[in-house]
């Protein structure tokens, strides 16, 4: 991650001073929202465009961050699936336009 600001350490005004040096060495940390590509994000962190990693991505549901790992009873998991229940969508055509999705 790397910005560059015409005023080291001050961005827009000092009553506005939301980037700030990290703990860690050789970070940065901003408290609200993020956008890439966007000007509206609605999430801490919304990239509209491709992201290129050239690490590794750990996500809750990574086996790494997780304990007590076993198998379940399959007949019991099957009989709770069909209680589910399955859907097909369309995106609608602003979000679809917003977000790149071609197939919608």
């Amino acid at each position: 991650f790397f910005f560059q600001a015409s005023n080291p350490g001050q961005f827009e005004n000092d009553g506005d001073v939301l980037w700030q040096r990290g703990r860690v060495p050789e970070t940065i940390v901003y408290h609200g929202r993020v956008g890439i590509n966007t000007d509206a994000p609605d999430e801490a962190l919304v990239v509209c465009g491709n992201a290129k990693v050239m690490g590794r991505v750990m996500h809750p549901s990574d086996s790494r961050a997780k304990q007590n790992i076993r198998e379940v009873d399959t007949n019991e998991q099957l009989r709770r699936i069909t209680q589910m229940r399955l859907v097909e969508y369309d995106y609608k055509p602003e979000f679809a336009s917003v977000m790149g999705i071609k197939n919608t």
